[in-house]
């Protein structure tokens, strides 16, 4: 498992060093991405973090809502 600080300039950017460090095994094929990362992408009102494995090429994300009405 890859040991990173939680640096960053935004809170977006904290979460996926949280992410980076706690959650790169792959759950399809148990492979551990030590040199992984997980992507961010936001769109106003919601945040998605997605990891593709290097060894079978399975996709996670990781969608939060910023609130709203």
């Amino acid at each position: 498992m890859s040991h990173r600080n939680d640096v960053g300039s935004t809170p977006f950017d904290r979460m996926a060093s949280h992410m980076d460090r706690e959650d790169l095994d792959c759950p399809e094929c148990g492979h551990e991405d030590e040199d992984g990362r997980w992507r961010v992408q936001t769109s106003g009102g919601r945040v998605r973090y997605t990891h593709v494995c290097p060894s079978c090429g399975a996709i996670r994300k990781r969608t939060y809502d910023l609130g709203g009405e």
